[in-house]
């Protein structure tokens, strides 16, 4: 049962780890114009902000669990 709590751990520490990349490239969650089609409204409100985090990092996950092919 270790071990599956230890691949589970690694799972989401890489997806968290893309989630980062992802956002500082894209000015994801930042107050600031995007670069790539990411744009946060300039008033975006910290509750939108958080929101795109998470729905972001449920995208990362999704990346990362999914079988190669």
């Amino acid at each position: 049962m270790e071990a599956t709590n230890l691949a589970a751990r690694r799972t989401e520490d890489i997806a968290l780890d893309l989630l980062k990349f992802i956002a500082a490239h894209a000015n994801v969650g930042a107050k600031g114009p995007g670069s790539t089609g990411f744009v946060p409204s300039p008033t975006a409100k910290p509750e939108e902000q958080i929101n795109q985090l998470l729905e972001l990092y449920g995208r990362c996950r999704q990346a990362v669990e999914a079988p190669v092919k």
